[in-house]
C-alpha cells in the first residue's frame, strides 16, 4: 500500500512541471509503477519540446511474458498530446532487464514511425522491480 501511495503522489504532479526531472527520478517512478506488475505493460512518457512531462500513459497490457504494441496507436497518442519527444518503458516480470530481439525491433519501428511526424524517441527503458535497462545508455537508439 505504501508503494502505491508513493507512485500516486509522483504521478499526480502537474503536467508541464519537472516532476520527472532526472534519469534517476524516471527510473524510480517506473520501478515503483510498472516494475512490480506480474504481467507485461508498455507505457509511454510524452514530453514537450523542453522535455517537460505532458502525460504518462500505460498504453498496452499483456501476459506474463509478452505484450502487443501497435505503433499506429503510439503515434496517434503522441499527436493528440502534441508531444515533441517520448520515452518508452515496459517491464519484464521475469526479472531480467536484457532486451529481447523483439524489444529491439519494436523500438526501431516505433522510433521510425514517430520520426515521420517529428517526435523524437529519447529512450526505451526495460524495467524490473530492482533494475532498469536504458536503450540510450547502451547505444541501442
Amino acid at each position: 500500500m505504501a508503494v502505491e501511495l508513493v507512485r500516486r503522489g509522483m504521478a499526480q504532479g502537474l503536467p508541464g512541471t519537472p516532476l520527472l526531472d532526472s534519469p534517476d527520478a524516471v527510473r524510480d517512478f517506473l520501478r515503483l509503477g510498472i516494475g512490480l506488475k506480474p504481467y507485461e505493460v508498455f507505457g509511454v512518457i510524452f514530453l514537450d519540446a523542453q522535455h517537460r512531462l505532458l502525460a504518462l500513459e500505460e498504453m498496452f497490457r499483456g501476459t506474463v511474458s509478452q505484450t502487443s504494441v501497435y505503433p499506429r496507436e503510439v503515434v496517434r497518442r503522441a499527436l493528440e498530446h502534441n508531444a515533441s519527444a517520448v520515452v518508452f518503458a515496459h517491464n519484464h516480470p521475469s526479472g531480467s532487464t536484457e532486451p529481447s530481439a523483439a524489444d529491439r525491433s519494436l523500438t526501431s519501428a516505433l522510433r521510425d514511425a514517430l520520426a515521420l511526424v517529428d517526435v523524437r524517441t529519447l529512450d526505451h527503458l526495460v524495467v524490473t522491480r530492482r533494475r532498469v535497462f536504458s536503450f540510450a545508455e547502451a547505444g541501442l537508439l
